[in-house]
């Protein structure tokens, strides 16, 4: 879910904490640790612009996430859409650096409303529930929904989870040539839907998810492509989204 603040609930550091503090005061640290996840009530904001579609990205099923509420390493059961870093950092797109304002206040999504660092009980509560799918947005597209479908299936993260595990850790042989298919096939897939499409280029990490090429890493992969071949490497820790 990006790299956010740990929201694990202590209730006496929370009695504690709203003593002193009751409204946000602009410190800008929430936003800075990333996005929020956007949830079926934020359905508008995309539908009619008011966030641009351009502006997110798309957590796949199964992709490796952090839970900043819970303070742990999981997969995402779900799609999880959230919205893009700025200028090559986890800093919400929508933040403006110079004030700590919210470019979107307005109109900012569930979780922004929900955050309080000070007392995150309304956070914890919403956090999973109801959220938003690439489904919900452009099933009703014909052609790209079922593209999307064959592309969720063709690389997947669950597969390439089952993969590692049957080599404990490692890829080796034909575990190691599917998943550099699923890599090749992802790379290829993506000019090529924004040329058909006539798309924004910006919209492929909304509608594919981000490049395999790059999430790989987050299952404790290297992949280094000299000429054309690719080396793979494994380390001990996989890293947080």
């Amino acid at each position: 879910m990006g790299r956010q603040v740990n929201l694990s609930n202590n209730s006496s550091q929370l009695e504690s904490v709203t003593e002193t503090q009751v409204q946000c005061n602009r410190c800008g640290v929430c936003c800075r640790k990333g996005g929020p996840a956007f949830h079926l009530a934020d359905k508008e904001l995309l539908e009619k612009g008011l966030i641009q579609t351009a502006n997110v990205y798309t957590i796949r099923k199964g992709e490796p996430i952090y839970d900043n509420v819970k303070d742990t390493t999981t997969t995402a059961e779900t799609d999880i859409i959230k919205i893009k870093g700025s200028e090559n950092s986890w800093a919400c797109f929508y933040l403006n650096s110079e004030d700590n304002s919210c470019q979107v206040y307005e109109t900012r999504p569930l979780e922004c409303r929900s955050l309080k660092c000070w007392d995150t009980r309304d956070i914890e509560n919403v956090y999973r529930v109801d959220r938003l799918e690439r489904r919900d947005l452009v099933s009703g597209v014909e052609g790209l929904w079922q593209f999307i479908e064959d592309h969720q299936q063709d690389c997947s993260y669950q597969k390439i989870s089952q993969l590692l595990e049957s080599g404990q850790g490692k890829l080796e042989g034909e575990a190691k040539e599917t998943v550099l298919e699923m890599i090749k096939y992802d790379l290829a897939v993506r000019p090529m839907i924004i040329k058909q499409g006539q798309l924004d280029p910006n919209l492929i990490d909304f509608l594919l998810g981000r490049p395999l090429i790059e999430t790989i890493g987050l299952f404790g992969l290297d992949i280094q492509k000299k000429g054309n071949s690719y080396i793979f490497k494994t380390r001990k820790q996989a890293p947080y989204v």
